[in-house]
């Protein structure tokens, strides 16, 4: 039976040869997709890490996690290269809700493309004609139950290993090299395949080319809903769970068609999830440790010899297995001794919350949602501008542990990769560093905290809420109170509640003073007039000294944003009240506090040139309210005067103000007036 030129072995093999086809394992596979796309250095806590690209593209991406891609693509280079990981699972082990499954699944979505395309496309082989065979029944054509390569069928052509090497390299015209990088990913063939290949040898009487005829090349499906390629196992419960789930069992089925029964082919692989996806590809154990003793004892001879085993038959596969754990699971798990041997066969990696908050926001994004929100009578809903830096700044602050030698704000800032006062990232790193040394992961940095679901959880409370619905708009100082409901109805132990709580109290008093920005630059009429005013200190205190400067004091400088010349009027006054309002009362501690400004624009401008100086709270508090002062007579008496609009002109400011605010600063008429109410009260000031 001449099958077609196309699905023919010996084509395929020419095309490997040729490179339109690749013959690669698992670990090669996922290596190349990951390494043969562009990756940055970036500066995280302190330390230079890469951030590699694949992870960062598409709708909802992988945000962060920067410590745990790269020990996983470390793991899978060492794997690909031959080196111990080869034989080892990949285990992620985190506290619940901050991104491990997700991380798995984006993997996964990621390779299945990566396959798609028709030169990394994986392909397997089928029996045809079994017919002729006669034990085979009704069956006429069998597929490898795992998938297998067709390269594997061609290093198993013959019986022995050595005559299958001179054959290929006879009738391929095959270098050493050639041959020898081939056989560096050699493995005998499944029970079955090896069992019907020496049946069709048998009626052959050992003729290969009349062999092949039975022989026929198909792609393997990519069909995420088949677990082919990519396939998941989830922990079941202690009953239902078998190890049949994972490697498969005897088919009553095949049993009637099959008159030997000595033909491994009796066993069903497919019922399996392992054999679906040992084709090269990634099997993903969600919740391994949760699973019974026994199952966790099947996952340890996979991970081990990599093979199926069933009644001392063996089905060799090419896998990828990463799995995940919640800390407490995998606790429970290193407490009894006798588990030991699983753990020392895994690459354990323990995920962190994201720590960083400007990071968070894209995160809390995610947990707001894309869609366009609206309330129950189906109204659309307004998103107030600050509720995102609201929510972010309050989950994250609960991830940072408390450390003698930083304050929780300095820690926040420092960890986002920003200005923190005298403080730098050296003494960021030294904290994480002592930290890490825990032997409880859990009081490491950034294990401990409210994770992406109670994150998702405040805002569902934010959505049922009646003023919520009433006003349409989600105000920002909202989701402090739903934050507050969720650490009380979710956090079960008290030290951590009381910790959360005191973090929502500083996250309040950040908000606070953003909202002091908010108000000034409504005032001002402009959304960056804080933002000019603290360029403005800035570069007044750099042309301070300048050589060139006049008794007008006017300055000409190149402005590094737009590479324009520009004029400044160096203005004294200002320069003095801002540092008055920092609290700097002499010469030295002005002239240090300069001199650091200097050090900081000298050290951001080169690698950001729009760096602006708004992640200083200290500055951009000071600045504000020299301006406010200013202007009108201090903060108070803007408070006062939109708190009592009883006369024209109060009223008139007010009116300016909201019309600022719904027109320039992306504000509704609800959020607006409540900010301006918030504004007009004395709360959360730090």
């Amino acid at each position: 039976m001449a099958t077609q030129r196309n699905t023919s072995l010996h084509h395929h093999i020419t095309s490997v040869k040729k490179g339109e086809h690749v013959f690669e394992n698992a670990f090669q596979a996922v290596s190349r997709m990951i390494l043969g796309r562009d990756f940055d250095k970036v500066t995280v806590n302190g330390k230079s890490t890469f951030d590699f690209k694949i992870f960062r593209e598409g709708k909802k991406h992988i945000i962060g996690m920067y410590d745990e891609i790269n020990s996983f693509v470390s793991f899978i280079k060492d794997a690909s290269e031959g080196g111990s990981s080869k034989e080892m699972a990949f285990v992620l082990v985190g506290e619940p809700g901050n991104g491990k499954t997700f991380l798995v699944e984006y993997l996964c979505s990621m390779y299945r493309e990566f396959l798609s395309i028709p030169e990394n496309r994986k392909y397997t082989f089928r029996f045809t004609g079994l017919d002729k065979l006669g034990s085979y029944g009704n069956i006429r054509t069998i597929e490898s139950q795992t998938y297998e390569d067709p390269m594997v069928l061609a290093m198993n052509l013959q019986e022995m290993r050595a005559d299958s090497e001179k054959y290929l390299a006879r009738r391929y015209r095959l270098s050493d090299e050639k041959l020898e990088e081939w056989y560096d990913n050699y493995r005998p063939l499944g029970a079955c395949s090896a069992y019907i290949w020496n049946n069709i040898r048998e009626y052959t009487d050992g003729d290969l080319e009349k062999m092949l005829n039975f022989i026929e090349i198909v792609p393997v499906p990519l069909v995420e809903s088949l677990g082919t390629v990519t396939g998941k196992y989830p922990a079941k419960d202690k009953i239902t769970s078998s190890a049949v789930d994972l490697l498969g069992e005897e088919s009553i089925q095949r049993l009637l068609h099959i008159s030997d029964t000595n033909n491994p082919y009796r066993f069903d692989l497919r019922r399996g999830a392992l054999a679906r996806v040992a084709g090269g590809g990634i099997h993903f154990s969600d919740e391994i440790f949760k699973n019974k003793k026994d199952l966790v004892q099947v996952y340890l001879g996979i991970i081990q010899n990599r093979s199926v085993e069933i009644d001392g038959y063996k089905w060799p596969i090419d896998t990828l297995i990463v799995a995940t754990s919640n800390n407490s699971e995998f606790n429970r798990f290193l407490a009894e001794k006798e588990e030991a041997p699983i753990v020392d066969r895994c690459r354990i990696c323990y995920v962190s919350h994201n720590t960083n908050y400007n990071l968070q926001s894209q995160l809390t994004a995610y947990a707001i949602g894309s869609e366009e929100k609206t309330t129950l009578t189906g109204d659309t809903m307004h998103q107030d501008p600050n509720l995102n830096y609201g929510a972010s700044v309050a989950v994250v602050l609960t991830r940072l542990p408390r450390s003698e030698k930083l304050t929780p704000i300095e820690t926040l800032k420092l960890a986002a990769g920003e200005v923190a006062g005298e403080k730098s990232l050296k003494t960021l790193s030294e904290v994480i560093d002592t930290l890490n040394q825990e032997h409880d992961i859990t009081k490491r940095f950034g294990q401990k905290g409210l994770g992406q679901r109670n994150l998702g959880r405040s805002i569902q409370l934010m959505l049922e809420n009646t003023e919520t619905n009433e006003g349409k708009c989600m105000f920002g100082y909202d989701v402090f109170h739903s934050l507050e409901r969720v650490i009380l109805d979710y956090v079960s132990e008290a030290n951590d509640r009381a910790k959360f709580l005191d973090d929502l109290k500083i996250a309040k008093g950040l908000y606070r003073e953003r909202i002091m920005t908010e108000m000034f630059n409504a005032y001002m009429d402009e959304p960056l007039a804080i933002r000019k005013d603290v360029m403005n200190y800035v570069n007044m205190i750099i042309g301070i000294d300048a050589e060139n400067l006049g008794t007008d004091k006017m300055w000409k400088y190149k402005n590094p944003q737009t590479g324009e010349l520009q004029a400044l009027k160096i203005d004294e006054r200002y320069i003095n009240s801002v540092e008055d309002c920092l609290g700097l009362k002499t010469n030295e501690q002005k002239d240090s506090f300069r001199t650091s400004i200097r050090k900081i624009y000298g050290q951001k401008i080169s690698v950001k040139p729009d760096y602006d100086f708004m992640d200083n709270l200290e500055l951009v508090k000071a600045v504000t309210d020299v301006r406010l002062k200013s202007d009108i007579a201090g903060s108070g008496s803007l408070i006062g005067a939109l708190a009592n609009r009883t006369n024209e002109e109060n009223q008139k400011l007010y009116d300016r103000m909201i019309e600022t605010m719904l027109n320039k600063l992306g504000y509704c008429t609800t959020c607006a007036q409540k900010t301006i109410e918030y504004f007009c009260t004395q709360v959360d000031e730090n």
